[in-house]
């Protein structure tokens, strides 16, 4: 089963967005995030996801993904709200290579969205990525894919 791949496709049109938060809890948790990430707090970095029922391949792509790049500046990170479109693509089942079906395991209310700069000898050069985010128990979570039910 090719899940990376599947995977990479996925992050690239999927993002969840953020439930009803308020500003100050969207700050808190996008600071919290910019010390982890800028600082590899791997560990933390892993708290965001949320896990519960998701297929574990799956799990083990989006900390590689999210780990990947730790330890560059964090230029932009906000969480916006989420588009018709959005709202559409986050609902959706994805298929698997497999011939399974996926889909996001928390309804997401925000869409976390990250731009990255490194720094290197021949210059500098950026990235950026999306993830839906949800809200589970009162905590901000990046929900991953698990089987649709």
């Amino acid at each position: 089963m090719k899940i990376p791949a599947f995977v990479c496709a996925l992050l690239g049109t999927i993002t969840l967005p953020m439930a009803a938060g308020t500003p100050e809890q969207e700050k808190a948790f996008t600071d919290k995030y910019i010390k982890a990430f800028e600082g590899k707090g791997t560990a933390t970095l892993e708290s965001f996801l949320y896990t519960q029922g998701a297929d574990p391949e799956i799990v083990g792509f989006y900390k590689m993904m999210q780990s990947g790049e730790a330890g560059e500046k964090i230029t932009t990170i906000e969480l916006i709200n989420l588009t018709p479109e959005d709202v559409k693509k986050a609902s959706t089942p994805m298929d698997t290579p497999a011939g399974g079906k996926v889909c996001l395991t928390l309804k997401p209310t925000k869409k976390l969205s990250i731009k990255v700069e490194k720094k290197h000898a021949n210059g500098s050069s950026s990235s950026s990525s999306e993830n839906f985010v949800a809200e589970k128990d009162g905590k901000f979570v990046i929900p991953i894919l698990g089987p649709c039910k």
